[in-house]
């Protein structure tokens, strides 16, 4: 196995996909990479077991073959070599040798028959949209994913793919993230699948705001989505997620519209006075106005003051505060639109025309 690379081309696809290996593992192999060299060019896995990351790289190649090598030294190799520089790789044995102008360095490697792939996908479902609309519900949901609930299913975003739209949704029981897309997905029966937190994520590096398509790919287990030069592959949790659609709030008579920008300042401001650990503020709705109220154990307090178009006759309810302020700094546009029914039920956050995005918070007592 042989071949030179220039320094960039092989930097890109490392700093795409390293961020998948866990830096403590249970199988040595995991910390490593799997690069396999063929006619065609270079291929670069990473995989936790969960995502796997695979970077495609056309070059010449003097010799062929597969190995493993350990991912993150070949990172930090790579980044600390001059600009412009070119690097052989080759093997000797059993150890990896680099090479780049006068530095040279030898790693330690691994059978790629030890490295775990995941199986070829049996799709079921197969559709391509823009990158930029995918990254875009993504960013505006995944925030609302719950960490490490024993309710396994929540650990994670559904995706919902329905005949012309593609929704994700996002909860962790206290609050409620939607965003929806177009695209035409192929579908005739509205279909779900839950993908991990760590696949979110990693996904949400991936895809850049750009209308290059990506391919979306689901199988019985897993979901693949195919990039220019990357494809992202993540098991899928198996579990079923709550009917979103239970937790929307009917019939809020009460509506707030404020200015976006406004609200989450002084929503900003107030939270730093609010109990470090229930971070509750109250919200005192009157004619045209509201007040945002915040206490904490040691008698300090905040009040904000904002003009808002509201006139359904007064109200106090208690939130917490990072959760509006997360939704608000989801939804895009300058206005947004508050629906409440009484103090003790959910609120309704989107924009005052609907939008494509919208979100649920629980009140809380103070």
């Amino acid at each position: 196995m042989k071949f030179k690379v220039q320094r960039e081309a092989l930097l890109k696809p490392l700093q795409q996909i390293v961020g998948v290996v866990e830096r403590r593992q249970t199988l040595p192999v995991l910390g490593n990479l799997l690069i396999q060299a063929s006619p065609e060019g270079l291929t670069l896995t990473a995989t936790d077991l969960e995502v796997e990351l695979v970077a495609r790289l056309p070059l010449e190649v003097e010799a062929g073959g597969e190995i493993t090598v350990p991912a993150r030294k070949l990172l930090d190799i790579c980044r600390s070599l001059p600009e412009e520089s070119t690097l052989e790789f080759r093997l000797d044995g059993d150890r990896a040798l680099v090479r780049s102008g006068r530095s040279r360095f030898t790693l330690s490697t691994l059978p790629a028959a030890d490295f775990p792939v995941i199986e070829e996908l049996k799709t079921a479902q197969s559709f391509r949209m823009p990158q930029q609309a995918l990254k875009a519900i993504i960013e505006r949901t995944q925030f609302a994913m719950a960490q490490q609930d024993v309710r396994y299913y929540l650990n994670g975003l559904m995706i919902e793919l329905q005949p012309d739209r593609v929704r994700a949704v996002a909860t962790d029981g206290h609050r409620l993230a939607l965003s929806e897309t177009g695209a035409e997905t192929g579908v005739t029966e509205p279909q779900q699948v839950i993908v991990p937190r760590k696949g979110i994520q990693e996904l949400g590096r991936l895809l850049e705001a750009s209308d290059v398509e990506a391919e979306v790919q689901l199988g019985a287990n897993h979901i693949r989505i195919g990039l220019p030069d990357i494809q992202f592959t993540s098991k899928l949790i198996d579990g079923r997620f709550p009917d979103y659609q239970r937790v929307m709030p009917k019939g809020g008579d009460k509506a707030v519209v404020a200015d976006r920008g406004e609200l989450r300042q002084a929503l900003s401001r107030t939270s730093i006075l609010s109990n470090e650990k229930y971070r509750g503020i109250r919200l005192v709705l009157d004619e045209n106005s509201l007040k945002i109220q915040a206490h904490n154990p040691e008698q300090e307090e905040a009040e904000e003051e904002l003009e808002v178009d509201y006139s359904a006759g007064p109200l106090e309810i208690g939130f917490n505060v990072t959760y509006l302020l997360d939704a608000l700094a989801a939804l895009p546009g300058d206005q947004v639109r508050v629906l409440l029914t009484d103090a003790n039920s959910s609120c309704l956050i989107d924009a005052p025309d609907g939008g494509e995005s919208r979100y649920v918070v629980m009140p809380m007592r103070l």
